[in-house]
């Protein structure tokens, strides 16, 4: 395992599914996890959890669409803790359907969490991590910013956006000894795939050399490497984690 104590990690989309998945492993590895999501029950929920499994763990609940509640989120969470190690950006959600049928609100509200969201929080931890040196940005793409995905146009492009995003700010922050790079998630067993009829499973699983859906612990495993020393050469990189399904 590659073991993160004594650092601070920040994740948004904490409150379930791969968001859970990820806290849960960095706490596992040692690192204070700051859960972060819209609901505040939910995240508080996953924090309890957490520490009285003995893991470093808090919360705070904060739409990170909004500019300013993001700022103020990191200036709190270095006043409480003294500095911030890693971020991973990976709060998300659709609101699928064919462009023509798409409204522009549908379409704004998608790109302000996913793509305007991880500008936000991105941007509010630079200086703390350019100060000390040191830190590990980790977004979390999807497979659909790579290849597409019809009735998914908002989704698609706040993913693939999220590529460039990584490539820009790893050029822009590798002086500063700050890593940026972008897992790509395939297909994930989550409370939505779980609810998926037999055949639609069945039908998504062909498409995966592997022949499994994925689960959050493949994401974490990999997010936990890349926000690790031993990922500190690494940077502007994407990673799907497919099981194949895109090679």
């Amino acid at each position: 395992m590659f073991r993160l104590d004594n650092y601070i990690a920040i994740v948004t989309g904490a409150s379930r599914g791969i968001g859970q998945g990820i806290v849960e492993n960095l706490a596992e590895a040692g690192a204070h996890v700051v859960c972060v999501s819209r609901s505040f029950e939910a995240v508080k929920s996953v924090a309890s959890e957490l520490k009285s499994k003995g893991f470093k763990a808090s919360f705070a609940a904060c739409d990170i669409a909004d500019f300013k509640a993001a700022a103020d989120l990191v200036q709190s969470i270095v006043k409480d803790l003294g500095k911030i190690d890693i971020l991973v950006n990976n709060a998300g959600i659709t609101r699928d359907t064919l462009l023509m049928r798409m409204s522009e609100e549908d379409w704004d509200t998608v790109i302000n969490t996913n793509l305007k969201g991880a500008f936000n929080t991105t941007k509010a931890v630079t200086r703390p991590m350019m100060r000390q040196r040191h830190g590990r940005i980790i977004n979390i793409s999807s497979v659909v910013g790579l290849t597409g995905n019809a009735g998914q146009t908002n989704y698609a492009a706040s993913k693939a956006g999220l590529i460039g995003f990584t490539k820009a700010t790893a050029r822009e922050l590798a002086s500063r000894g700050i890593t940026v790079n972008c897992i790509a998630p395939g297909f994930i067993e989550t409370d939505m795939t779980a609810g998926l009829k037999p055949e639609i499973k069945e039908a998504m699983i062909a498409q995966i050399p592997l022949r499994r859906i994925g689960n959050s612990k493949d994401i974490a495993t990999m997010v936990q490497f890349l926000a690790s020393d031993a990922a500190g050469y690494i940077t502007g990189q994407t990673y799907a984690v497919d099981g194949g399904m895109t090679m």
